[in-house]
């Protein structure tokens, strides 16, 4: 894992969600910026992800959103981002997500969340990707989920995660955004330390 600068942040684009949801998605944006982390989002400007790009914005950091011609016509797509790529396909838009990003953030969300996070750690898994994926358990969003995965790594069926804190686990889960800022910064000083040691 190399330095991180951007943050893909998956989350729902529902508004109809409880307000402890909302205000984590509005100290996402500000905590990642305030962190001096770039953020890498779906590119719309309703609900959660709506909230996170607008605080990020506020907080004065990039924030690039990538939104498929689809959904675009909706007209759900943000209009004042940094920079807004506009694709032909959910599948394009997702790999460009992975590229332009070198984390991931997921924030409760609907069956369009579920298939970004199962995609991730999945790549995450087959190791495609090396990059950090923190599941944030708002107010217990994630546990029937995290419980669901634990079962299928008892049962065989999914590869079991190192220890907690360890650099390539496959994901890690934590109760807040806070908790999550924290741990991007510490794994990123434990990659580092990893890198100066085989010099």
């Amino acid at each position: 894992m190399s330095s991180i600068q951007s943050v893909c942040v998956y989350c729902g684009s529902s508004d109809f969600v409880a307000d402890s949801f909302k205000e984590a998605a509005r100290r996402t944006g500000e905590l990642l910026a305030a962190n001096g982390y770039g953020i890498v989002y779906g590119g719309g400007r309703v609900g959660l992800m709506g909230l996170v790009a607008d605080a990020g914005l506020q907080g004065g950091t990039s924030v690039v959103g990538i939104i498929p011609d689809h959904i675009k016509r909706y007209e759900v797509d943000h209009t004042g981002l940094t920079e807004l790529i506009v694709v032909e396909s959910m599948h394009i838009r997702k790999q460009m997500m992975v590229e332009r990003s070198d984390a991931f953030f997921i924030l409760p969300g609907g069956i369009g969340t579920l298939d970004e996070m199962f995609e991730i750690i999945t790549w995450r898994q087959l190791r495609l990707h090396g990059k950090p994926v923190i599941i944030v358990n708002v107010d217990g969003f994630w546990n029937p989920l995290v419980a669901l995965m634990e079962h299928m790594t008892e049962t065989g069926f999914m590869r079991k995660p190192n220890l907690p804190g360890a650099e390539d686990r496959l994901y890690h889960v934590v109760d807040s955004v806070e908790e999550g800022v924290d741990l991007l910064a510490r794994l990123e000083q434990a990659a580092h330390k990893v890198q100066t040691d085989r010099m």
